[in-house]
Order: C-alpha cells, then structure tokens, then sequence
C-alpha cells in the first residue's frame, strides 16, 4: 500500500476561456469508480448544450483505475493530458469533467492538449488538495477511572481518537503511524499501569 496520496480538498467548478472558448473544470473526490461515473454522468446531464465533456479519474491510493474521455475531440488531445495532470500532482480518488463551449476558433491539437490539461491544473490550484496518511487502526481497551485522562492525554499528543464505546470498560478507537506503535504500546502501559488493553486492527488512510 501507499504510505500516502493526494486528493482534491473539496468539490467545485473552475473557468477558464481561450480563444473565446470556455473550459468549465469540475473536480470532485471519488471514492469508487462508480461515484466517478455518477459525477460524470451529472455534469453530462447539467451542461448537455455543451460542444463536448471530457473527463479523467483517478481511483485507488496505487492509482488501479484510470480512465479518460475525449468526447469528441480529436484522440488524445482532452481526456488523456486531463488524466496526465492528475498523475502529474499524484492525485488519487478524483474526478475531473471538462466542459467546452465552443467559441468559433479551432484550437489544434497542441492548443487542445494545454487547453484541456491546463483547466485541470488551474482547477487543483484554485480548489486545493490534501493530502492522506496511512495509518493502522487499534484499540485500546481501558476501566472507566482511567478512560478520561486517556483519552485527554491522546487528544493533547494529536492521536485521532475515531471512536470511543462504554460497556463494562471503555474501548477507544485510535489511528497511528505504523512506525509509532512500539512507542504507543510502551506508553499506553506507563499511562495505566499495564491495565489496558491494545489490539491492532487493519490499516485506512487519513488527513497528514
């Protein structure tokens, strides 16, 4: 697995214009390949008037999934610099459907290549991205006298605390860097006086 990847931060639309042109870059975070055509399928939907909708996804931390589509545009000259430029910034789970309203001016296909793959650059820039870690899931399993000041002392060190259940005790559901788990154990067993209980899980991706 990836030790980490980038995505896009958030949805939105962004415009460019060339050569009275206009480029409508919508991005999107796509957590399946299936949430990816959806999103294309919407856009299609919204801008059906448009001269054509290009699109480009990324799915999987390793990048499994690639897709691209030049719509009607002459091969490779839309989808696949649009896909290009999402591998370029190491983005993963995203998808990018660019609209073009044709302004009466043919680009050629060196114009549409920088043209299309440009707007998706222009759009991560203007929407951000982020970046996610892997980390490895664990719990850890503590009596109710002591659940407090855990959890405290992991919130005031940066560990995310995902869940926490009272039963009998109090189990918490912490994310950590696989590298930092020696270090947690010996910790957690100082904190409790060797009381709690840790058992690690599988492994998910979070915010760095």
């Amino acid at each position: 697995m990836q030790d980490e990847y980038r995505t896009v931060a958030r949805a939105g639309v962004h415009e460019t214009e060339v050569n009275r042109s206009r480029f409508l870059c919508a991005i999107a975070p796509a957590a399946t390949e299936r949430e990816a055509q959806e999103f294309v399928a919407a856009v299609r939907k919204e801008h059906a008037d448009a001269t054509h909708n290009c699109y480009a996804y990324v799915i999987g931390a390793d990048a499994a999934v690639q897709k691209a589509s030049d719509d009607g545009e002459p091969g490779g000259t839309a989808g696949v610099p649009m896909l290009q430029m999402l591998m370029r910034r190491d983005m993963r789970y995203v998808v990018a459907v660019v609209t073009r309203y044709y302004g009466g001016v043919k680009l050629g296909a060196g114009g549409l290549i920088r043209a299309y793959g440009g707007a998706v650059g222009e759009a991560l820039d203007a929407l951000g991205t982020l970046t996610r870690r892997r980390f490895r899931l664990a719990t850890v399993t503590v009596d109710h006298q002591r659940a407090g000041k855990v959890q405290n002392d992991l919130r005031a060190t940066g560990r995310e605390v995902r869940d926490v259940r009272y039963g009998e005790a109090v189990t918490i559901e912490i994310g950590l860097p696989d590298a930092e788990v020696p270090a947690f154990r010996a910790w957690l067993a100082d904190t409790t006086a060797g009381t709690a209980g840790f058992a690690l899980g599988g492994e998910a991706y979070g915010d760095a």
